[in-house]
């Protein structure tokens, strides 16, 4: 593995017009790239990061988080996510990165991080493999305070090719034998508004089209903007921020697409495990679990 150091995280707002391009130059017959289903033996790391205040306190406010002196356990994302779109935005890349599917995330969180210690930030891709509706892979990223690491994630994106056929990972979200599970007793329930993902875009830089306006969906193939999933995981946090141990484990399974605006319900299990559903019609759009023993 190959270990890239850069000055600094990256420009989401320069990378995603380099990541409608990429797309087009493949299809050059003197360019092409990226037919190879393999992918980079790349790690992209970003020394001491330091948190800005200011913009600490504007991502507790869209999501909902109430203490300023420790960082959210979504927030180390905001340093990393930037890095995977760099590796994902290369022409060597296997897949286009407009289309890819957030399906899953998975968080780890070694001990709380004080807002006023720099993170160094290590990203890299791993794990294809194949998925009943196409492929998947994860994008891997840990966090360290000096050298002790202190944050782990995982996020898994899908390649959709073909129809959903046996022998890859499972998409669907019931019970064994097609028996879906029975909504979990509500705990809140949230009016998410129109503009959430403007708002999460401007704090955390990640302005897909498909987040923004109506217009701009329409493009991407959506009748509606729809909700960042990492701002869904980090709202049903901060709902749980009062009871969150300080080491855990939380993972999270992106469902339905959440249309902007949206009246939603979040439910709460015994056992850690946790959802979020449209209020009226039942519908998920995220299954979550929290394992307080990690």
């Amino acid at each position: 593995m190959t270990v890239r150091e850069l000055d600094s995280p990256p420009s989401l707002t320069a990378l995603y017009p380099r990541a409608v391009g990429v797309p087009l130059l493949r299809k050059l017959p003197l360019v092409g790239g990226g037919g190879a289903r393999e992918l980079p033996d790349t790690e992209l790391e970003v020394r001491d990061v330091e948190t800005d205040r200011d913009h600490l306190a504007a991502y507790n406010e869209v999501c909902g988080f109430a203490r300023d002196d420790v960082l959210p356990p979504t927030y180390p994302h905001i340093v990393a996510f930037p890095l995977a779109v760099r590796i994902m935005a290369e022409r060597a890349f296997p897949f286009p990165l407009l289309g890819l599917v957030h399906i899953g995330n998975e968080i780890e969180q070694l001990r709380p991080v004080g807002a006023g210690e720099p993170l160094t930030v290590r990203v890299r891709a791993q794990d294809l493999e194949p998925h009943d509706r196409g492929t998947q892979f994860a994008m891997a990223a840990e966090a360290r305070v000096g050298q002790e690491p202190v944050w782990r994630s995982r996020n898994v994106y899908l390649h959709r090719h073909g129809k959903p056929a046996g022998g890859g990972k499972p998409s669907g979200s019931g019970k064994p034998g097609g028996e879906r599970e029975a909504p979990a007793p509500a705990r809140a329930h949230w009016r998410v508004p129109g503009d959430i993902g403007r708002r999460y875009g401007a704090v955390s830089g990640d302005r897909n089209p498909i987040h923004l306006h109506g217009w701009s969906a329409k493009l991407f193939g959506m009748p509606r903007p729809i909700a960042h999933g990492m701002w869904l995981k980090a709202r049903c946090l901060a709902e749980l921020e009062p009871s969150l141990p300080a080491a855990f484990a939380v993972s999270v399974r992106f469902k339905l697409p959440l249309f902007l605006p949206a009246q939603v319900a979040f439910g709460v299990r015994d056992g850690g495990a946790f959802e979020v559903r449209d209020a009226s019609s039942g519908k998920p759009h995220l299954s979550g679990e929290l394992d307080e023993d990690a």
